[in-house]
């Protein structure tokens, strides 16, 4: 799995994401221009010591990311699109584009791309959920439907050790 994300401005919501991929076994492409810096010592500043375990590939600008990934498959997560996350099928190898915090996808790529657009389902007149939680939502969307392939999810409790009650 492939979690792309356009121009991210928040770095505590990008650390997020990047333990969930770092805990899913998913590659991280973060294209550019970031609305923070990666250095080290921003990194540890946002607690991201799991950061040298993540697979990440950096970007220039959309145009870099489209020339160094072409024929791809990818999906697009936007409030406009017609179709629920859930409605599609993701192949191991496909990737899901999320948008910048303040503004999502840009329409002139939405347009050029209407089937590949989804939609989490929300009550309401909320605007949209945090970035972090909705990569959460579609990538484990897209783990199951893959049957979590390579994830620890067959109730392996054997190293946990529970408290003995004293009664």
């Amino acid at each position: 799995m492939n979690i792309v994300l356009l121009e991210p401005e928040i770095p505590s919501n990008t650390g997020n994401i990047g333990r969930t991929c770092v805990a899913t076994g998913t590659r991280l492409h973060l294209i550019g221009p970031l609305g923070f810096r990666l250095s080290e010592k921003e990194r540890k500043r946002a607690g991201l010591d799991y950061w040298d375990k993540l697979d990440v590939t950096e970007y220039v600008d959309y145009e870099d990311f489209l020339e160094k990934n072409p024929g791809i498959k990818c999906y697009y997560a936007t409030t406009k699109g017609q179709q629920r996350y859930t409605d599609v099928a993701y192949d191991p190898d496909c990737y899901i584009m999320f948008g910048k915090e303040s503004a999502g996808i840009p329409e002139e790529i939405l347009v050029e791309h209407p089937q590949e657009c989804v939609r989490i389902p929300m009550w309401g007149e909320i605007r949209s959920l945090n970035l972090a939680n909705s990569v959460a939502v579609i990538l484990y969307e897209a783990l199951r439907q893959n049957d979590f392939e390579n994830l620890n999810c067959r109730g392996e409790l054997h190293r946990l050790k529970w408290p003995e009650k004293n009664f």
